[in-house]
């Protein structure tokens, strides 16, 4: 518990040392995620929400929102929730069948998953967002067919869909490498990738960037900041920070993070990103949602060795059938989505 109180007295006074991050903008979102926000209490994450109003700038129409995990909502929780001040949800809700939950090693079951976006409507939260992944070993077709029915059977307004990825040191990976699971083949992800982009459109949902899907006004404010190379500050143990001219990023250890607030030294790196840098980001942001890649903000921003590059490649893809050109903008096709990663690994700049 005294750890727990550290680090929010900490967070607090790292709020009160980056008040001028932003200068004078106005807050557009507040992001309480990354690792696990809903230990907080309601109180706690009321109290954070009234010392960021009373150094920053918000709008009645700021976006809110809150990461949870379904097994950590409670009626009274997510009441109290919407009290402080939280007006946006996104539910990890990942599956709708146990076997998949246990193999990933979730506290909740398939019953608790729709509960809780259930219980979240009754309590008055009219912006939810919820979480899948497929590519799952062993994952059927009617499965994954199964899961985006009952999720787009729920009261959710946005929905993020994530491929399994296998990363070294976790579970996933030690099990791969012994033999003791089936990844699905390519063919068969592609077909639950095209299956989600069917269902979601036919529910009336957007499909504005690669792995989201929002109703009309309820896409996801915040991550479109980034997508759009907008300002945002980050608060926390390895919390990422940008102003258009340097990145930022605290360290990532809790204990060093304490320290270095208590001591009005916040510990973290920095770094002032090159021409190259900054064009190979706004390419890998921007390609990956529907507004795609503007050309005309390119040639006014880059050197014309770089865009010529970047436009060649593009009219190679648009000879395939990957890419389409509107108004000065790139954008990938639904078949230039299944392979953006080859796509976007060529427009890096030299």
């Amino acid at each position: 518990m005294s750890r727990k109180r550290d680090f929010l007295k900490a967070l607090l006074k790292e709020i009160t040392l980056r008040k001028n991050y932003l200068l004078d903008e106005q807050i557009e979102t507040v992001y309480f995620g990354g690792g696990t926000p809903s230990v907080l209490s309601a109180v706690e994450a009321g109290i954070l929400l009234d010392t960021l109003a009373g150094k920053f700038s918000f709008s009645a129409a700021t976006e809110i929102t809150f990461e949870c995990n379904p097994e950590d909502l409670t009626e009274s929780y997510l009441t109290d929730l919407g009290k402080a001040g939280i007006n946006r949800l996104s539910i990890g809700c990942q599956s709708f069948y146990d076997k998949h939950l246990q193999m990933m090693n979730r506290r909740h079951d398939a019953k608790k998953a729709k509960e809780s976006v259930l219980l979240a409507e009754k309590t008055g939260f009219e912006n939810i967002s919820m979480d899948l992944i497929y590519g799952l070993p062993e994952m059927t077709p009617g499965e994954w067919e199964n899961n985006l029915s009952v999720a787009l059977s729920l009261p959710v307004q946005h929905l993020s869909a994530y491929i399994l990825t296998i990363e070294e040191k976790t579970v996933f990976y030690k099990w791969q490498q012994k033999g003791k699971i089936n990844l699905p083949k390519d063919g068969d992800v592609i077909n639950q990738y095209n299956l989600l982009v069917e269902k979601t459109k036919a529910e009336g949902m957007v499909h504005y960037e690669i792995s989201n899907f929002g109703r009309e006004n309820y896409f996801s404010r915040h991550n479109l900041l980034y997508w759009q190379g907008k300002k945002y500050l980050g608060l926390g143990p390895a919390a990422h920070s940008y102003d258009r001219v340097s990145r930022q990023w605290n360290v990532a250890d809790l204990d060093k993070y304490i320290d270095g607030i208590r001591n009005g030294e916040p510990c973290f790196e920095k770094e002032m990103p090159d021409k190259k840098m900054q064009f190979d980001e706004y390419i890998l942001t921007t390609m990956r949602t529907m507004w795609g890649a503007d050309i005309y903000w390119l040639k006014t921003h880059f050197p014309s060795g770089i865009t010529q590059s970047f436009e060649e490649t593009m009219k190679k893809w648009i000879q395939s059938g990957h890419v389409r050109e509107q108004d000065g903008h790139f954008i990938l096709t639904d078949e230039g989505i299944l392979l953006s990663d080859r796509i976007l690994s060529e427009c890096m700049a030299d």
